[in-house]
C-alpha cells in the first residue's frame, strides 16, 4: 500500500504576525516545527504501512528551509520525502496551495491514501484537503477518528461528528483528514535520525510541475484580505488574594459585593 501525506511546516508559536501589506504571515525570524495534527497523519500512514507493507511519502510545500520537517517526518519513519518549493509559490492562498499539491500528487504517481491533519495551526481554515480532493476527484473523508478495515480496494472509517459519529465505506484512493482521536504519534528514533540524514529528498518546482503560474502565489490566490485587525481586551479582571484570615474574609466580602453588583445573588 502506497501512502502519500501531507505535511505543513508552521509557527511554534501562537503570536503569529500579518503582513499588511499582503496579507500573508510573517515567518521570517520564527522557529518552526511541523504541524502538530499532521503527526496524527504521519502515524496512521505507518500503522498503515506495518498492516499492510509498502511505503510512505511525506510531502510539503514551503522554503528550502521546510526540509527540516520532512527529515523529522522520516525519522519517524517515513520512507521518502518531497519538497515543493518555487519563490513563485509564495503568498498562495489554500485554494492556489492544494492546485500545486494536486499536481505533485499527480507526479508522484501511484497511490492508494493521501493522509493530511484535520486543519494547519496556522491558517486553522481545514479547506486544502478537501480542495485536493477536488482536484484529483477523489473520494473524501474528513474529521476521519477511526480506521476499521483496509483492502485492496476500499477503506472502512469512522468519522467524527458534533452529534456522534459516522462510519464511511470509500473507495481506494481516497483522501482522509484526520484528528487527534485517531492515534498517538511515535517520537523519532536514533535510527530514524540517522536515516533521515542520509535521504535525499525530492524536489519539485514549477517549472518540473509544469504549473499554470497564473494560478499559483498571490496572482494566482483568489483570496484577498482586505483588513488585518487585532483583537482588543474590553474588559479588566480582579485579582483577589488572602494570605491570611482577615485577607480571606475581605476577599469573600468583595467577592460578594461582586455578584450583588452582576444580580448574581
Amino acid at each position: 500500500m502506497d501512502i502519500i501525506v501531507l505535511i505543513k511546516q508552521v509557527p511554534e508559536t501562537s503570536n503569529v504576525k500579518m503582513d499588511p501589506n499582503t496579507g500573508t504571515m510573517v515567518r521570517d525570524g520564527v522557529e518552526s516545527i511541523i504541524n502538530p495534527l499532521d503527526l496524527y497523519a504521519i502515524e496512521v500512514g505507518l500503522q498503515l504501512k506495518e498492516e499492510h507493507g509498502g511505503k510512505v511519502t511525506a510531502v510539503t510545500m514551503g522554503p528550502p528551509s521546510a526540509s527540516k520537517a520532512l527529515k523529522e517526518a522520516i525519522a519517524m519513519g517515513c520512507d521518502e520525502g518531497v519538497l515543493i518549493t518555487d519563490r513563485k509559490f509564495a503568498g498562495s492562498d489554500t485554494w492556489s496551495t492544494a492546485y500545486i499539491l494536486s499536481a505533485a500528487i499527480k507526479k508522484i504517481g501511484n497511490y492508494d491514501i493521501v493522509l493530511a491533519g484535520e486543519r494547519a495551526t496556522d491558517g486553522d481554515t481545514g479547506q486544502v484537503g478537501p480542495n485536493i480532493a477536488a482536484c484529483l476527484d477523489l473520494p473524501l473523508g474528513t474529521y476521519i477518528s477511526r480506521i476499521d478495515k483496509t483492502d485492496c480496494d476500499k477503506i472502512i472509517v469512522e468519522r467524527l461528528l458534533e452529534e456522534g459519529y459516522e462510519k464511511l465505506e470509500m473507495p481506494l484512493p481516497a483522501l482522509l483528514t484526520v484528528v487527534k482521536e485517531i492515534s498517538f504519534p511515535r517520537l523519532p528514533t536514533l535510527r530514524g535520525k540517522q536515516r533521515a540524514k542520509k535521504t535525499e529528498l525530492i524536489v519539485f518546482s514549477a517549472e518540473n510541475l509544469e504549473l499554470d503560474e497564473n494560478l499559483t502565489g498571490l496572482r494566482g490566490s483568489p483570496t484577498r484580505v482586505v483588513k488585518i485587525e487585532s483583537p482588543k481586551v474590553m474588559r479588566n479582571g480582579i485579582m483577589l488574594s488572602a494570605k491570611d484570615e482577615d485577607q480571606l474574609e475581605d476577599a469573600v466580602n468583595k467577592l460578594v459585593e461582586f455578584l450583588k453588583t452582576k444580580e448574581i445573588i
